[in-house]
């Protein structure tokens, strides 16, 4: 076998199924670990209000049909939220093919202007990295809506005020007990977890969620229970689970 194959033959191996006796991890512990993970968000997500999630898409969909521009901004996992959020907004909402003179959500995320961003950042202070950008776009009857598992972040606590005093509706996805941000936002949904990856995986379904609404709003079919396989079924809502705002 020559050099040049050995490498090719390196990368096949690793990529075949490991049998249990060579796994890092014990299965068992995998498989825990794993569950435990399922688990906790499925009791997050069930907490959450569908009606409550329901009156936030509506009150998007009404700034999107009117022209208005909804700015997303989030830190770290929740940037990549936000870029996603816009995606499903500004596109996946359409449908495919895009319905025919729809109206259209006009959706940017702050964090994916990576020299705007930067140069603000660096010129005055990461605190103001996200405020400085509404100031900037932001106008009355716009949105801006601000991703946080703690709801503490600097940066995200200075864009609502910026928000505020452009005249635009904060909207807020948050986690934990939503933090400075709740009592700044016009409407926040709050996922009760401290644990940031069952927020971010609770705000990404949130957002298709959301998505969902604007579909039907525009007549465009959503996906259905069982389309893509069996349905789960629903989980029970934890007790003492109540509506956010």
């Amino acid at each position: 076998m020559s050099k040049n194959n050995r490498p090719r033959r390196a990368v096949r191996r690793a990529a075949k199924r490991p049998s249990s006796a060579a796994m890092t991890v014990a299965p068992a512990a995998a498989r825990a670990a794993m569950d435990d993970h399922v688990f906790r968000l499925r009791a997050a997500l069930a907490a959450v209000d569908t009606s409550d999630l329901a009156a936030l898409a509506e009150r998007l969909w009404q700034i999107g049909r009117a022209g208005g521009l909804v700015l997303i901004a989030g830190n770290g996992g929740s940037a990549a939220n936000a870029s996603h959020i816009a995606v499903d907004l500004g596109k996946a909402a359409l449908g495919r093919p895009p319905r025919a003179g729809a109206p259209r959500i006009r959706a940017v995320a702050l964090g994916d202007a990576s020299s705007v961003m930067t140069a603000w950042a660096n010129d005055d202070a990461y605190e103001t990295a996200f405020a400085e950008q509404v100031a900037t776009l932001a106008r009355e009857g716009d949105a801006v809506l601000l991703l946080s598992v703690s709801g503490h972040s600097p940066n995200i606590v200075a864009a609502a005020h910026a928000a505020h005093e452009a005249g635009a509706s904060v909207f807020a996805l948050l986690g934990a007990d939503g933090g400075a941000v709740r009592a700044l936002a016009d409407h926040a949904i709050v996922v009760p977890s401290d644990d940031y990856q069952v927020v971010e995986d609770a705000h990404l379904a949130i957002n298709h969620m959301l998505t969902t609404y604007i579909r039907l709003a525009l007549g465009v079919a959503a996906p259905r229970a069982g389309s893509g396989g069996t349905a789960a079924a629903r989980p029970a809502r934890p007790r003492g689970a109540r509506r956010r705002r």
